[in-house]
């Protein structure tokens, strides 16, 4: 892993916790807000911010999620742009930052460039929701020289060879999604995830497993945090984002969700 990734997990697992890993669409509701956001996340207990990238057939996406990258391209959010905002919290020290996106920004920019940019902006993972590991070399090998993570993801019907195959191309941790389907807010874990996730463990040659997809309670993240490395919440930060816009308690808002989903 990265250094700063590996600084994160390691932090969370010696003071006995996961690591607490909140998403938002960048530039929703606009860049600016985005950067007094991601400050939000970490003071209420980020160890690391996924930010997603906007894209215009976010096929993974539930309904919350998907407005919010709306919203975002509306405001004239680009992967350069988000590039800049990265630098930028770089800049400031932040916690680690993992790009969520789909290929088709990547490939629009230039799979080398991008590489050579998100390291350069201080990008230290990348996980791509619809790029598959047969397909992925050019990329995983533009990211590698660069020394930018990739993280994989595992779905319940990823099969044990294609689980087996992922950490040789992923070497940042993997995603583990609870469930099948998209993103959004569930009222409750599936059913068997801690024996899932233990499955996937066994074949993760040591990586972290960070599971996502559904989870945005505290008593869920307290539940899958007795057997996962990370939690990734995003749905429920998205929807209180959507609520709370254009009002100037946001950025409270968020901190305020952060703490009672993490148990402050």
């Amino acid at each position: 892993m990265s250094g700063r990734i590996a600084a994160a997990f390691a932090a969370a697992r010696a003071a006995g916790r996961a690591a607490f890993i909140p998403y938002l669409t960048a530039g929703d509701p606009d860049l600016p807000g985005t950067v007094s956001l991601v400050g939000a996340l970490v003071r209420g207990g980020a160890d690391i911010v996924e930010l997603g990238v906007p894209f215009s057939d976010p096929i993974a996406d539930g309904p919350v999620n998907q407005r919010a990258a709306e919203r975002a391209l509306r405001s004239g959010t680009t992967l350069a742009r988000i590039l800049d905002l990265c630098a930028a919290l770089r800049r400031e020290d932040g916690p680690p930052i993992v790009l969520f996106t789909y290929f088709n920004p990547i490939h629009r920019f230039g799979v080398a460039a991008f590489a050579e940019r998100a390291a350069a902006s201080g990008v230290a993972g990348v996980l791509v929701t619809d790029l598959p590991p047969e397909e992925s070399g050019e990329l995983h090998a533009a990211l590698a020289q660069s020394g930018v993570d990739r993280i994989g993801l595992v779905a319940p019907t990823s099969s044990g060879a294609r689980i087996d195959a992922i950490p040789a191309h992923t070497p940042g941790f993997l995603y583990y999604l609870s469930r099948t389907g998209v993103t959004g807010e569930r009222a409750h874990l599936p059913p068997g995830l801690e024996s899932q996730v233990e499955g996937v463990r066994r074949r993760a040659g040591g990586l972290p497993i960070a599971v996502g997809f559904g989870i945005s309670r505290p008593d869920q993240v307290a539940a899958v945090s007795r057997f996962a490395d990370g939690v990734v919440v995003g749905s429920a930060l998205v929807h209180a984002l959507e609520e709370r816009a254009g009002n100037t308690d946001l950025p409270a808002r968020i901190e305020g969700l952060c703490r009672s989903l993490t148990g402050g």
